[in-house]
């Protein structure tokens, strides 16, 4: 997708802070941040949701959870975190491209807002 700002991050056409790549992942902070720790986890295939993750590429959701345990290790989160994907227009997913916000450095609620 050619006008996929995540899409634009992952390819480096973007400048974000970008605080972890590898060939299937990017993770950078998020540029409005809710938490202390506010990492945004992307796939750099184009997934537009949740609901287009299919046999081919799952193993890349997978990839992205182990990503997040390493960085949560990394930053020493031992007291927790929160690992939060939004899916579509209700889910108050905001970029068409599947991410995950992992959130962490203070007490978090539930539910959320």
């Amino acid at each position: 997708m050619t006008d996929c700002l995540f899409c634009k991050i992952a390819k480096g056409e973007i400048p974000s802070e970008i605080v972890y790549e590898d060939e299937k992942v990017v993770v950078f902070k998020d540029i409005n941040p809710q938490a202390p720790v506010h990492l945004l986890l992307i796939p750099r295939e184009h997934i537009p949701s949740a609901d287009d993750i299919n046999e081919e590429n799952s193993y890349l959701i997978g990839h992205i959870f182990l990503v997040a345990k390493r960085l949560a290790e990394e930053e020493k989160l031992d007291q927790g975190y929160r690992i939060v994907n939004n899916c579509k227009d209700h889910g108050g997913q905001t970029v068409d491209h599947i991410h995950f916000h992992l959130l962490a450095g203070r007490q978090l609620l539930w539910p959320p807002g």
